[in-house]
């Protein structure tokens, strides 16, 4: 007998089926969706972000192009690149000392710190309370940096603590803020000690992800503590290293607080930088288009040595 029911059922399952096109058309309608729902979700962060950031540094370029004392926008005059011309024009301060200050500050803040940083993340290691003792080193940076100017303030001078110290040992006082010479090295000292406590979680973090099997092996091998410091610790440290570079030299670039307390840029020129500079081009002085001139002089600094550091480590880790 001959089912001629079979055909008739056949035609209806296939008249059931979605098409190819009307899957690929559906799919196409959820993704569509799926795109505006993550683009109604990143609206505020994206809204936040125009606000605060875009704006701000498009009006930042405008008026490193202009001149503008300030108070209505109307009066901002253009004068093309006459601002960049005079931060580097003969007389200007901003190259010699300003900007020499600025690098010299970040140069010894990174120094002092990745190596007091190295030595204590390393002691930590091999400690009992390693948080206890992470933790001690971290209050600096929860520290306000008025109280902690402050603090320091009080311990340079000629009666204070470090004086005092010094005096016990038999050496004579030193004026470490009001001598040109001890000024600036006395700042990085204070900068350096209150960005230690972030340098040391960094690296504390670092050290235990080096597989321990590395040093059972080296132990095996004969290898003394210096040795595998030099060939197993530092080489594996270099991503937190790297960090710990970059962060810190952009601290030490774009440091104001601690000195604008502490010297305010004093004594004489000793300790002006860049970002001190421009708070006078602009609040003191009224030029806000030099203020914004010398604000993107410093980005193009920051942005050079971060890739040239950036550059320099992952060299070293593929020679490694």
């Amino acid at each position: 007998m001959v089912n001629t029911l079979a055909p008739e059922a056949a035609e209806r399952a296939v008249r059931g089926r979605p098409s190819a096109g009307s899957a690929v058309g559906g799919r196409t309608r959820a993704r569509r969706r799926q795109t505006v729902v993550a683009w109604l979700f990143l609206a505020p962060a994206l809204l936040f972000f125009a606000i605060f950031l875009i704006l701000p540094l498009g009006f930042a370029l405008l008026l490193s192009v202009s001149r503008w004392t300030g108070f209505a926008l109307g009066d901002i005059e253009p004068v093309g690149v006459d601002n960049f011309t005079g931060l580097f024009a003969s007389g200007s301060t901003f190259l010699v000392p300003v900007l020499t200050n600025t690098l010299l500050f970040a140069l010894g803040t990174v120094a002092l710190a990745l190596a007091g940083s190295v030595v204590v993340a390393a002691c930590i290691d091999h400690l009992r309370f390693q948080g206890l003792w992470r933790t001690l080193y971290f209050l600096p940076i929860v520290t306000t940096v008025v109280a902690v100017g402050n603090v320091w303030k009080y311990m340079y001078e000629p009666g204070g603590l470090v004086n005092g110290v010094l005096n016990a040992l038999g050496a004579g006082s030193v004026a470490f803020l009001e001598d040109p010479d001890t000024a600036l090295p006395s700042l990085v000292v204070v900068q350096a000690w209150a960005s230690v406590g972030t340098a040391i979680l960094v690296l504390t973090a670092g050290l235990k992800s080096i597989p321990g099997s590395y040093y059972e092996a080296a132990a095996l091998d004969g290898a003394g503590p210096v040795t595998v410091f030099r060939r197993i610790t530092l080489p594996l440290l270099r991503p937190s290293l790297l960090l710990v570079c970059v962060t810190q030299f952009l601290t030490g670039l774009q440091s104001f607080g601690l000195i604008i307390v502490m010297t305010q840029g004093g004594p004489g020129d000793a300790t002006d930088v860049a970002a001190l500079e421009m708070y006078r081009q602009a609040f003191a002085h009224g030029d806000w288009g030099a203020a914004s001139a010398a604000a993107f002089v410093l980005f193009a600094v920051v942005l050079t040595v971060t890739l040239a550091q950036v550059r320099l480590f992952g060299r070293k880790g593929e020679d490694a």
